[in-house]
């Protein structure tokens, strides 16, 4: 059965898979990237691990970063914190839609609007005070569906995406140089 263009049967099937061995659920997602000079800079996604083995797609994805004009950049390409904003968006449309889909409620069209506030003055090192990154995301999501919004709502809060933007986590950077 199609719902929302997702195979609740193998959806059905991977839930219980994954409840019957639950290390079937742990992932690692992997990217490399290569600073090309200003602010532009080229990621690959190629392999990860899951379901219990390392998984390789037909054809990596490739993805150039870069600074508009005004940010000293080329505009080569999104800016990563407009890549954060793609992430969050593709997250929680997805995970709206899969999770409707699990309980059988129908989507007929999902789309949204995002916005991220930014002080450069974190970024740049020029106060203390200001955060580097975001201090405020906003989120419109327009949904065509029967379902109500705060349940549609819900679903779209198990986004991974969204744990990762608004809740903090461990991230280990380590330098290695080479001569």
């Amino acid at each position: 059965m199609i719902v929302n263009g997702v195979d609740v049967t193998a959806l059905s099937q991977t839930l219980d898979a994954i409840r019957q061995d639950p290390k079937l659920g742990a992932f690692q997602f992997r990217a490399s990237n290569t600073w090309l000079g200003g602010g532009l800079n080229r990621s690959t996604i190629d392999r990860f691990y899951g379901a219990g083995q390392e998984q390789t797609r037909p054809k990596p994805f490739s993805f150039s970063a870069d600074e508009p004009p005004v940010l000293l950049g080329g505009d080569s390409g999104a800016n990563p914190v407009e890549f954060v904003l793609h992430a969050l968006a593709a997250c929680l449309t997805t995970t709206m839609a899969y999770h409707a889909a699990a309980r059988g409620i129908e989507i007929r069209s999902i789309s949204s609007a995002l916005e991220g506030d930014l002080d450069l003055r974190g970024f740049l090192g020029l106060s203390d005070d200001v955060r580097k990154g975001y201090h405020h995301v906003r989120v419109k999501l327009r949904v065509q569906s029967d379902a109500p919004a705060e349940q549609l709502e819900a679903l779209a809060k198990f986004s991974s995406v969204y744990d990762i933007v608004s809740n903090s986590l461990p991230v280990e950077v380590t330098v290695e140089i080479h001569r």
